[in-house]
């Protein structure tokens, strides 16, 4: 093994029990793999020699997991076509030496190949198969062996022993088994009958699933041209990928050309010169998979060929990844993601259409039953901290994020019923209305996103608020809550539930509770128009790395900057620095850099900052100019881009306004920066060049807060530059359509310079759409 690979890395352990995994995320435990490799993954797209580029991608793959310790065999077509390639080839030239012999070169264009025996190509291929294996995986200091079989090789006890003796030797001593059917004498096919329930082997697919059961594989990937299994066919309008497929699945599915469950027109591995129809390959797939389940692996089909996932198609689901169809015995009680999806979808339109006191209503229930119920709630969080503190995993300022009081709750509470009253004037506002011609009234009205993914760490007073949030916007909700606060975020789940009952739409709102990953979540950029998340600056990163053509609203790092002038009162400094660092470290809006006027060193100013700073027990990290000025200077600080989270803040110097505005530029998150300063002059060219979201003068930092701001609660901050920027409440939650009234009698006029002749008289806009209305 590369020792730097295995220094550092816990080889997995393998299931516990001869069961198959039960969910996805277990698969990371897989020890012993077999991968089985189709002929289309393998050949080129004329079946006439081999897709290096992505054969080379696979062994990279399957080399770095033996690497990791995992033991790993290959199930592998390709011998024919290899060697049809080279018999080809062989013909070609043969026949181009006699013609220029006998014939002259004017002959050469009407050569013909004979139709080639698989047999024989087989037999001239598979040397060059094994020898290409070898030598790509030669590359990652890897071993390999070839070990061919044939369906007899399975009826005689004594031969399957043998092979299994072989296999395990094999990898006891880190080789990587490359077998394949032996097609060179491969005996004409055998009914299509299995023998006292052992699988028979007619191509690949069963030789993968016989091999992954007599060996005790704990996973069977098998890869093909397809994406896994689908509910229709694939192409239709309705046909999309199964994720997890269950044997009682397969009774209520049919196949071939009106099959409730397709597999992309895949057919099996050519015998001889014939092909199984696809019905029939697609039984036999679904037949090995489930044989290879029932015998204790697990088994996932997926596509090998697409080029923008070969490269990685093996690792994602070694590491639990959404990737093709994952076969499980056991089938989850409640409905999968997409189906909570689904159901919050639906039931969102139904939420946008009531009226704003129906929402108002709903929202003002949820705010009475967090104070009614608030023993239910709090011996839940009391579990919580239980398994928190035990476990002694979080740091202090996630264990203060976690837990919940009964001021939390009463201030939770009336946040709500601030939102309840914004409610009144959202969804339906009409924010412009023009009569573009006669008999033409044209609106622009507010109206919902459509369906919210809202990702947070251990944080449970989120729900409530978001929830609140999504029902005023008439946004339909998917939560996902980081798991310390399980037993917590069910209970205000289950009320949140209870309030949208009272018009019957409890759907609205859906916690995600299985062991789906965040990653997987932010692929469902078909079904989720906005991904929030709310957590730390590294969860946000990761969630904007994920997400896949799904709009993501936050902010990645809080890198505040207090600036203090040299015309700045030093009662404002103190009390401004004091709270912009020391109230809350943790918070996104805490100051992490202060910014100090180079005419305030070495005045009494100063040292009543470096003195109130000490007596916070903040840590103070010198920047490269800060530094010089000093003799014996604090630590420097290793970037001036750096978000603590802590009562540490970096300290530097700066000439003038314009240069403290210049760095913030340069090393700023465009989060929140503060000016203090008695010059207004100052201040206003402060406010106005600085291009952060929230930019304040005299004013601490953890002012950039929603409910400071009136907001009722806030879904985040945005540091984007489109839709929301800033604190996020009920505005940002909302988007806009445009609604255009006619008699049917007015057509669309084209002057001949391409210009419609519009009125566009400007008509008076109401508060909302639905009173308006009403009021004309």
């Amino acid at each position: 093994f590369p020792g730097s690979i295995l220094s550092l890395y816990i080889a997995p352990q393998g299931r516990a029990t001869g069961s198959p995994f039960a969910h996805r995320g277990e698969l990371r435990q897989a020890k012993r793999i077999v991968v089985k490799l189709g002929s289309a993954v393998v050949t080129r797209g004329d079946e006439c020699g081999l897709a290096l580029g992505r054969l080379a991608s696979i062994v990279e793959q399957v080399a770095m997991l033996q690497n990791q310790g995992r033991e790993m065999m290959i199930v592998t077509s390709g011998a024919v076509a290899f060697g049809k390639q080279r018999l080809r080839h062989e013909i070609l030239l043969s026949q181009s030496v006699r013609q220029a012999l006998h014939s002259g070169q004017n002959q050469l264009k009407d050569m013909s190949l004979p139709v080639l025996e698989a047999r024989a190509c087989a037999a001239a291929g598979q040397s060059g198969l094994m020898a290409l294996y070898e030598a790509m995986f030669t590359q990652y200091s890897t071993c390999t062996a070839q070990v061919l079989v044939t369906n007899l090789d399975f009826h005689d006890d004594q031969k399957r022993q043998n092979l299994n003796s072989t296999l395990q030797e094999l990898l006891r001593m880190n080789i990587v088994p490359i077998i394949n059917t032996n097609d060179a004498v491969v005996p004409p096919p055998e009914p299509n009958i299995d023998l006292q329930g052992v699988i028979s082997i007619k191509d690949n697919d069963s030789l993968a699933a016989r091999l992954a059961v007599e060996m005790k594989a704990d996973l069977l990937i098998a890869l093909s041209d397809v994406e896994g299994l689908y509910n229709s066919p694939p192409g239709t309008d309705d046909a999309k990928l199964i994720d997890i497929f269950y044997p009682g699945d397969q009774q209520s599915i049919t196949y071939g050309t009106k099959s409730r469950v397709g597999i992309g027109g895949m057919e099996a591995k050519p015998y001889l010169s014939r092909r199984l129809s696809n019905r029939q390959s697609t039984r036999l797939l679904v037949k090995a998979a489930l044989w290879a389940l029932h015998g204790g692996t697990s088994v996932v089909i997926a596509n090998g060929t697409h080029p923008k996932v070969t490269g990685h198609v093996i690792t994602d689901i070694v590491d639990g990844k959404k990737v093709g169809t994952f076969f499980s015995e056991i089938k989850p009680a409640g409905p999968t993601v997409e189906q909570q999806t689904e159901m919050a979808r639906n039931s969102g339109r139904t939420l946008a259409s009531l009226h704003p006191d129906q929402r108002s209503e709903i929202i003002c229930h949820l705010a009475e039953l967090l104070t009614e119920r608030k023993d239910e709630i709090l011996v839940a969080n009391k579990m919580d901290m239980d398994l928190a503190i035990s476990a002694g995993n979080l740091p202090p300022a996630m264990l203060n994020r976690l837990s919940l009081s009964t001021a939390k709750l009463n201030s939770l509470a009336i946040g709500l019923q601030q939102i309840a009253v914004a409610a009144q004037d959202s969804v339906g506002r009409v924010l412009r209305r023009t009569r573009v011609a006669h008999s033409l009234e044209l609106e622009q009205i507010t109206v919902p996103i459509g369906v919210l993914l809202v990702i947070f760490e251990a944080r449970p007073d989120c729900l409530p608020q978001v929830s609140a949030l999504a029902i005023a916007s008439g946004n339909a909700l998917l939560l996902k809550g980081g798991k310390e606060a399980a037993n917590t975020n069910r209970v205000l789940h289950q009320l949140t539930q209870e309030a949208l009952s009272l018009h019957s739409i409890k759907e609205a709102v859906q916690l995600v509770s299985t062991r789906e990953e965040v990653e997987d979540l932010c692929r469902l950029d078909k079904v989720i128009d906005l991904i929030i998340p709310r957590g730390s600056s590294q969860l946000v990163r990761d969630i904007q790395r994920a997400a896949k053509g799904i709009p993501v609203l936050g902010h990645s790092e809080g890198i505040c900057h207090v600036y203090v002038d040299a015309e700045a009162s030093v009662d404002k400094v103190i009390k401004i620095v004091r709270d912009s660092k020391c109230d809350y470290p943790a918070a996104c809006n805490s100051m992490e850099t202060l910014l100090i006027h180079r005419d305030i060193l070495r005045t009494p100013l100063f040292d009543q900052i470096i003195d109130t700073l000490r007596n916070e027990r903040v840590k103070i990290h010198a920047g490269p100019r800060f530094a010089s000025y000093l003799t014996f200077s604090p630590s420097e600080a290793k970037s001036l881009r750096t978000e603590y989270s802590d009562l540490e803040c970096c300290l530097e110097v700066v000439d003038s306004m314009q240069e403290a505005v210049d760095h913030i530029h340069k090393y700023g998150s465009s989060h929140t920066d503060v000016i203090i300063t008695e010059n207004e002059n100052t201040a206003e060219q402060f406010l106005q060049k600085l291009d952060s979201a929230c930019v304040f003068w005299n004013v601490s930092s953890r002012f950039a807060d929603g409910y400071r701001f009136g907001l009722g609660a806030e879904v985040g901050i945005s540091t984007a530059r489109i839709h929301a920027r800033g604190p996020v409440g009920l505005e940002g939650l909302l988007t806009s359509k445009w609604v255009l009234r006619g008699d049917g009698h007015t057509v669309a006029d084209f002057s001949e310079h391409g210009t419609m002749k519009y009125l566009h008289e400007n008509l008076p806009v109401g508060q909302h759409l639905a009173g308006q209305r009403n009021s004309n």
